[in-house]
């Protein structure tokens, strides 16, 4: 697999993390490697993260999956938190400062925003991708876009 520093490409950073995925995936679709090579990768490749993870729907309700970083909540319910709020609704949910979200569940009391994108498969969300920063408003458009970009990537290649 090639690296963020690799010289002969001069690949930039989203760029990178999007082949990075689909050298993953090739070597194993299985969310839970997948998944938890992804979640390595964005903590090394993001500044200023302290959780980057995933969480899976199973049985009507969100289930902690793989992930870097602290201790988290293992189960979100539906339409709950920044999580839940992206599942119900079908959409990225991107919060500046999540002590403002009506609902916020905080799993680490350090986390200041968050980023919380959709996994599918077909039209069905299968998972979710949860990022959270201790910087307020740490998630720009072009984070949203690029990490979208890494969601799509996900949606087709990843087996649950």
């Amino acid at each position: 697999m090639m690296t963020k520093n690799d010289t002969k490409t001069g690949t930039p950073a989203d760029s990178y993390l999007k082949e990075a995925v689909l050298s993953l995936a090739e070597e194993d679709p299985w969310y839970v490697p997948l998944f938890s090579n992804v979640s390595a990768l964005i903590m090394e490749n993001m500044k200023d993260l302290n959780w980057a993870g995933f969480y899976v729907v199973r049985d009507g309700e969100l289930v902690l999956g793989p992930f870097q970083g602290k201790s988290a909540c293992i189960h979100i319910r539906y339409g709950k938190g920044v999580c839940g709020t992206a599942w119900k609704e079908d959409r990225t949910v991107r919060v500046e400062n999540v002590h403002d979200f009506p609902g916020h569940i905080a799993c680490d009391s350090a986390s200041n925003s968050e980023i919380v994108l959709p996994i599918r498969k077909g039209n069905e969300i299968k998972a979710v991708l949860d990022i959270d920063s201790p910087v307020f408003g740490r998630f720009s458009e072009a984070d949203e876009s690029m990490l979208q970009r890494i969601a799509d990537v996900l949606s087709e290649v990843v087996h649950f």
